[in-house]
């Protein structure tokens, strides 16, 4: 009978330990991220299931790392802090005050280069291979019949009072071209073929200081006005300096990079590539990746410099899919960077204060633009909790709705510059739980697949007659946008 005692109770205790052990393990990935609050497998699983997005974990790692945005946001204006710090705020932003202080240095050493050919403009211009327009759009993307008609009312009225005179004048009291307004809806000088067919041939129809009737293309409704040779020769003359102005330029970086010396670390392309899956994970890290006169080029140094670039470029998917060499040139080409800047510190380059004062409004208009866009400024949330840590509730409570309604497509995305979620990082706590991820992911593939699988069943049959081997033809894509200047 003891025996039986004893073998119950080792039995007994082994079945606490592993489900002591099971209920441990699950503590580890039943969350996916922290910041203040807690985004937790059910809820990523939920959203990403639940959404068009794809499956997949680094879908879930870039919907985890805006929802922390947010959260840190709210824990800010729950704090009232403004995040107004300039001293933080030039930290985050070293890679746009760096951008600024080469390019002066760049306008310095590039001053003579290049050899202008003004007859080589002129015979461009007159051949029709390099063209230039002003114009006044108004757009009509996304409205009914009725409301292009009022538009077209609108521009034929702007069309009946222009002329050569007043052009610049109505094009930036009337024209919706945001990019050209402040020059008098100038789009500059460019190569044939770059602009809508529709707005080309209206262009090429005009004789130099004429202005079209109003034509429409799929942006909207346009008068164009074509410059005459006199106002248009100073860009022309410039642009002739391109051939030479490259020879120059790639002999200056030639020389920059053999008096550099740049030497980079075998490992860097393994870093590199580790780095693209998760340059969060590489914001502070100080492994060396090059050498060169200017100092040590780090891991750190490169996230910055990459986050200069625009999402549109996926910088990041092309370092996982790139070979080694190509990852080396891409550190060479930052490390010229460093180059460049050395030079220009040697030179006491300086940035203009307005332009140091426009940086930070533009950051902490940022930050008031987020605040309003996700509902959780610091007055609205004063007016409704007294306490902070009432504040931070309701701030969570907010913008986990927000959030939610957002990834559905039923609320609009709220940009974080990257500086700003910088600083956000850097103030307050937060982490990520990788082992969570990959739950999140398959419990998302299990909620599409059964809604899927509903979808299917509910579904009435085609009433498209197909014999066998016959398939519906995938709908065309859509063109690629162009801007609303017409440019392809």
């Amino acid at each position: 009978m003891k025996r039986t005692i004893t073998l119950a109770a080792i039995a007994a205790f082994t079945l606490s330990a592993c489900s002591g052990l099971k209920d441990a393990l699950n503590a580890h990935t039943d969350w996916v991220a922290r910041a203040g609050t807690e985004l937790s497998v059910v809820k990523l699983a939920n959203l990403l299931g639940k959404s068009r997005a794809p499956i997949r974990k680094d879908v879930a790692k870039s919907i985890a790392n805006v929802w922390v945005d947010y959260q840190l946001l709210g824990i800010a204006a729950a704090h009232n802090d403004s995040l107004a710090d300039p001293k933080m705020i030039d930290e985050a932003m070293w890679p746009a005050i760096a951008n600024l202080k080469a390019k002066k240095w760049y306008d310095v050493v590039s001053k003579g280069w290049g050899v202008e050919d003004s007859t080589a403009a002129r015979t461009q211009w007159e051949s029709g291979q390099i063209l230039a327009a002003d114009h006044i759009l108004l757009l009509t993307q996304g409205m009914n019949d009725a409301q292009k008609a009022q538009v077209k009312q609108k521009i034929d009225a702007i069309r009946a009072r222009v002329t050569p005179a007043n052009f610049a004048t109505l094009a930036k009291a009337n024209t919706q071209d945001k990019a050209t307004a402040a020059q008098g809806g100038s789009l500059g000088i460019f190569q044939r073929g770059q602009m809508v067919p529709e707005f080309e041939q209206a262009l090429v129809a005009l004789k130099p200081g004429e202005i079209s009737p109003v034509i429409q293309t799929q942006y909207g409704y346009h008068i164009i006005r074509r410059p005459t040779y006199d106002q248009i020769k100073t860009q022309l003359v410039l642009a002739s300096k391109g051939r030479s102005v490259a020879v120059a330029e790639s002999t200056y970086l030639a020389k920059l990079e053999q008096n550099g010396k740049i030497e980079v670390k075998k490992d860097a392309p393994t870093t590199v590539r580790a780095l693209g899956n998760d340059p969060d994970a590489y914001r502070r890290d100080k492994t060396v990746l090059a050498t060169s006169t200017a100092g040590k080029f780090t891991t750190s140094r490169l996230v910055g410099w990459l986050e200069t670039l625009p999402p549109q470029a996926r910088v990041l998917d092309q370092i996982k899919q790139s070979p080694d060499s190509l990852l080396v040139q891409l550190v060479r080409n930052f490390v010229k960077n460093e180059l460049v800047l050395k030079q220009a510190d040697s030179a006491k380059v300086q940035i203009d204060p307005a332009e140091l004062t426009q940086l930070h409004a533009s950051f902490t208009n940022a930050v008031r633009s987020a605040w309003t866009q996700l509902g959780v400024t610091p007055t609205s949330l004063a007016d409704s909790a007294k306490s902070e840590g009432d504040r931070e509730k309701l701030a969570a409570t907010r913008i986990d709705e927000y959030f939610a309604r957002m990834v559905q497509e039923q609320a609009a995305f709220v940009q974080v510059p990257t500086p700003l979620s910088n600083v956000l990082r850097e103030k307050y706590k937060y982490s990520f739980n990788d082992a969570g991820f990959e739950r999140a992911v398959q419990e998302a593939a299990k909620i599409r697949s059964s809604a899927d699988s509903a979808r299917t069943a509910g579904q009435p049959s085609t009433a498209v007659p197909m014999g066998p081997g016959q398939v519906i033809a995938p709908t065309p894509s859509a063109p690629s946008p162009t801007p609303p200047g017409g440019k392809k």
